[in-house]
């Protein structure tokens, strides 16, 4: 599957070694024909328009790093190989998050990141996730994140275009090296920022103790220092969940943090009596939670109570806008207006609430499947920032996180998947679901959200960026409720 979230398969059937060669040039020729219209672009500039400095163009630089999950060696050898091919200089970090992957991208003023997962999809399934930094970013800022539709379109396009790769001259091809023990940047960067807030004293005072389930993959690279220096050391204060020493990229249950796969870490809280359980997808860019009773809470408070950590912080206020996707439920609206602040919805996919977010100048935004954007570090989705907002709000509130949970408005979310021979399906399910209930208020973003807003509930129907699949999405008060607009919905299409 090609989609803005880059492209993704199953290991040995549409995810190959030559797919991911082929994926990677493309990709490496994008960033290498944009280096070279950002350096023509400068000379046009030049006072008098005159051509100034060096003619050679300096390979674009990519960091490459992977989720862990077998296979990923293969598919980051062949995608090393791609954008060498095209003229990309290449840092291999080998195993760290898809966020800190963003971090370094901008850290060191890199043109992008590629980073060889396939996110919460099965073990069977692999795949390429592009980071952009943009050519006008200034030094030092936070820019990186997955690119907008249109540049994915492009590199889509130059993926199809390419049969094969070719290999030029020894002259022409870029350079690799190795960056080892650099997966904990990123945290250091966020207790930093916890540091200048005043918070991270607060977190360290509480002795929490926290189980975390990582599932042996990226997650564990960078886990242990951040909580290390938030809550202590490893086996008294934080503990690691259902995971071998080496798991050989072997996950130990179904990866999507969903409640039926983590029943094991809410099992751990209760016998370690923890304060929080967290659980990470295998490339750490979403996060669910357990609260101190092993009770799952789920993915979509997460992005609620790191939005209420950052109110009293200080961060949210009544100027600031929020911004989550079409798919994010309803109590962040809520908690918004208890703020007065207001929050926009883009289409799903990080790239297009990011493009929201920097367009209004959001302090805070992200997708309701645990993907929090709190760009004092990256752009990416961001396990970490999240598991550090959760402890930050558990010491400003000196309360169990279930006493805070009880506070937010209750709504119940119920999920359907409908198998996709192709995409005209999902069209024509839109389309029916569009004109069926034209009299409320209609979003076509990203397929169509239905608001009823006197029921406070909505539905979203689209086919997914990720998956051969159409997912059916409503939410309401009940769970009763929630199954009837779904069974309503099912009944329209046909």
């Amino acid at each position: 599957m090609l989609s803005v979230s880059g492209c993704r398969g199953v290991l040995g059937e549409s995810m190959t070694p030559e797919t991911a060669l082929r994926f990677a040039y493309a990709f490496g020729g994008y960033l290498v024909e944009r280096a070279a219209d950002a350096k023509a672009g400068s000379k046009a500039g030049s006072k008098g328009g005159k051509k100034t400095g060096s003619t050679k163009i300096a390979r674009p630089a990519v960091v490459l790093a992977a989720d862990g999950r077998r296979g990923g060696g293969m598919i980051a050898g062949a995608a090393q190989a791609g954008l060498n091919a095209a003229g990309c200089d290449v840092v291999n970090v080998e195993v760290v998050p898809t966020p800190s992957a963003g971090f370094l991208v901008d850290a060191w003023n890199y043109a992008g990141g590629l980073v060889i997962t396939a996110s919460h999809n099965p073990q069977n399934w692999l795949g390429l996730k592009p980071v952009l930094r943009s050519p006008k970013a200034k030094l030092g800022s936070i820019d990186a994140g997955a690119p907008d539709k249109q540049t994915a379109a492009e590199i889509i396009e130059r993926f199809h275009a390419t049969a094969s790769v070719p290999c030029g001259s020894w002259e022409s091809l870029g350079r690799v090296t190795y960056a080892n023990g650099v997966g904990d940047a990123h945290g250091q960067q966020l207790l930093e920022v916890l540091d200048g807030l005043g918070v991270r004293r607060l977190i360290a005072k509480a002795k929490f103790k926290v189980v975390v389930d990582h599932l042996g993959m990226s997650g564990a690279v960078a886990d242990g220092a951040l909580l290390d220096a938030l809550c202590g050391p490893k086996g008294k204060a934080w503990f690691e969940v259902d995971t071998a020493e080496d798991t050989d990229g072997i996950f130990p249950h179904t990866p999507e943090p969903l409640r039926e796969n983590l029943l094991g870490l809410g099992k751990a809280v209760k016998a370690r009596r923890a304060d929080v359980g967290f659980a990470q997808d295998p490339d750490a860019d979403r996060l669910a939670i357990i609260d101190e009773k092993g009770r799952y809470i789920g993915e979509e408070c997460t992005l609620v109570l790191c939005a209420i950590a950052l109110a009293q912080l200080g961060l949210i206020s009544k100027k600031s806008t929020l911004v989550c996707n079409l798919s994010t439920s309803r109590m962040i609206e809520d908690v918004a207006a208890t703020l007065g602040a207001k929050v926009l919805r883009s289409a799903v996919g990080e790239a297009n609430v990011v493009e929201v977010m920097k367009k209004v100048g959001s302090p805070f935004g992200g997708e309701g499947n645990g993907g929090v954007i709190w760009p004092v570090a990256t752009y990416v989705r961001d396990s970490l920032a999240g598991m550090a907002l959760v402890l930050a709000l558990l010491a400003m509130e000196k309360r169990p996180l279930s006493a805070i949970v009880a506070d937010i408005p209750v709504y119940a979310i119920e999920k359907r998947k409908v198998e996709l021979r192709d995409k005209e399906v999902a069209k024509a399910a839109v389309e029916k679901i569009a004109s069926e209930f034209s009299d409320y208020e209609i979003d076509r973003q990203d397929g169509v959200r239905v608001d009823f807003a006197e029921q406070r509930a909505w539905l979203h129907v689209r086919a997914s960026n990720t998956e051969p699949i159409m997912r059916l999405i409503a939410e309401a008060p009940s769970i009763k409720e929630a199954e009837a607009i779904l069974a309503e919905a099912g009944r329209i299409i046909g």
